[in-house]
């Protein structure tokens, strides 16, 4: 089975360049492409990759606020890998703080690709045989800290609906309101993954609290849960595993 991989630049040569390039590579499949980082980011609402080569300088959201965007809403083990692609060298150091598994220079040679391919295979082999574990409800904690105007804020965990990622924040949505927390959606993903299920790229909702899943009118689903009156939007990637919780609930 070939790994998913989503090229991102903003030049349509650069990227057709790219294309041919990873003909040569058959354990890799080019399934989509994007001309910046907020149409990769939306493109991925909908779908899952295992690699992106992606440019540095677009307009926009740049490469490296991409790859964060995308590190701060998944789990690492559901998080694409990166291979940044670029025709300046001075980002180097900030690629390897996102945890780029490579840094091309333009133009690509093929030498360095067939390298950098190399390196995510053994990380995708590495990822695959390790099974992501959640911690145990004795080991998770049983409120979450907020610095609010008020001081320090305690939210129980039990009383959250969901966990929603809004760029470098997420909300956490709860019986007495709403609260900005410091935790990422990757760490509370890792950490609470028994009790809340991903439902959207930016989106973790409590398992306990959901009662029905529409389909609506004009094309996708919304997940509506008990103690909120407005739904919130299933992507079509998580949808099956949506379906199948619910249906053993």
């Amino acid at each position: 089975m070939a790994y998913r991989t989503l090229l991102v630049d903003d030049e349509p040569l650069a990227r057709e360049r790219l294309a041919r390039l990873m003909e040569a590579h058959s354990e890799f499949d080019v399934v989509g492409q994007a001309d910046s980082g907020d149409q990769a980011l939306e493109w991925l609402e909908q779908h899952s990759v295992d690699l992106l080569l992606l440019d540095i300088q677009m307009p926009g959201l740049n490469g490296l606020e991409t790859a964060a965007a995308l590190a701060q809403r998944d789990s690492s083990a559901s998080s694409p890998l990166v291979v940044f692609c670029t025709a300046y060298d001075d980002h180097a150091l900030e690629a390897f703080g996102v945890d780029a598994v490579d840094y091309l220079l333009k133009p690509i040679r093929r030498d360095d690709l067939a390298r950098a391919l190399g390196r995510v295979t053994e990380r995708l082999a590495v990822r695959q045989s390790q099974q992501p574990t959640s911690l145990s409800p004795a080991e998770q904690r049983a409120h979450l800290s907020a610095r609010t105007h008020n001081g320090l804020e305690l939210i129980a965990v039990d009383s959250v609906m969901y966990f929603l990622a809004d760029q470098k924040y997420v909300n956490a949505v709860h019986d007495d309101g709403e609260t900005l927390i410091d935790d990422s959606l990757k760490q509370l993903e890792e950490e609470f993954g028994e009790r809340f299920v991903r439902v959207h790229r930016s989106a973790l909702v409590a398992r306990d609290r959901m009662l029905r899943l529409e389909t609506l009118p004009e094309g996708g689903n919304k997940l509506y849960l008990r103690g909120l009156e407005e739904g919130i939007k299933v992507s079509r990637r998580h949808l099956p595993d949506v379906r199948r919780l619910m249906k053993s609930l």
